[in-house]
């Protein structure tokens, strides 16, 4: 057994044992981390939870340099999403150590991206990912043309209520909360139109709201059903060979 079959082959009795021991520090750390956010801990606890925590942050380490040293392409894995997030969930431990500034302490909610390493070891997650990349073009597309929407909607609105009401649609940024609250039918009713032209209107952005809610769950589940094609076939060619 070498370092690569270790880390990268998940399909062996000594690497599925590793993804679930890793996955199980994961786990322990993000219990680790809502531990400490209780006001009852004692000193001592919190120093039991912060030997848990480092001791958690080294594995997670010699996991990433493991996996670094092992890439046939390190930058390529350095940049990529799974080196990135685990990148990010060592990260904040050596931003704050030793140090107490507010700011620095702002970086440990990044240990909340543990959580995304578990992506790593999902299969119906890489799916998911897969998934992603299949329709990125698409997804960004409508990512482009929804920011497009939600503008047009704050200027709408801006011009149909701010004689109205001058003070909720003062200006097009403050119109742009009522664009995102319409637009994704969340609707929370904090700031609403009160004239006839602002209330048309509304229907209006109501109707292309419900659109841009189905169209990115259109395009993943059809890019889901694509990559899981793929998968099936690449699994009956590993089988015939």
């Amino acid at each position: 057994m070498n370092l690569r079959e270790l880390v990268e082959a998940n399909d062996t009795k000594v690497g599925r044992t590793f993804d679930l021991f890793i996955q199980a520090l994961i786990v322990v750390s993000i219990v680790t981390f809502s531990l400490e956010t209780l006001p009852g801990i004692s000193f001592r606890q919190r120093e039991i939870l912060g030997i848990i925590e480092t001791v958690c942050v080294l594995i997670f380490t010699a996991e990433y340099l493991a996996r670094l040293f092992v890439a046939d392409r390190k930058l390529q894995f350095a940049t990529s999403f799974f080196g990135v997030i685990d990148l990010l969930a060592i990260l904040p431990f050596y931003l704050s150590l030793g140090v107490d500034l507010r700011s620095i302490r702002a970086f440990r909610l990044l240990r909340l991206f543990r959580i995304l390493k578990l992506a790593r070891y999902s299969k119906a997650i890489r799916r998911f990912h897969h998934a992603l990349l299949i329709a990125r073009e698409e997804v960004v597309l409508f990512g482009f043309t929804a920011l497009i929407v939600l503008y047009l909607a704050a200027v709408g609105i801006y011009y149909f209520e701010n004689e109205a009401q001058p003070d909720a649609f003062a200006s097009v940024f403050h119109s742009l909360w009522w664009a995102v609250a319409t637009l994704t039918t969340v609707g929370y009713g904090d700031v609403y139109p009160i004239t006839a032209g602002g209330r048309c209107f509304t229907f209006l952005v109501l109707l292309v709201g419900l659109g841009i809610v189905s169209v990115p769950a259109g395009l993943v589940s059809a890019a889901l059903t694509k990559a899981r094609e793929i998968e099936d076939q690449e699994s009956v060619d590993s089988e015939t060979r």
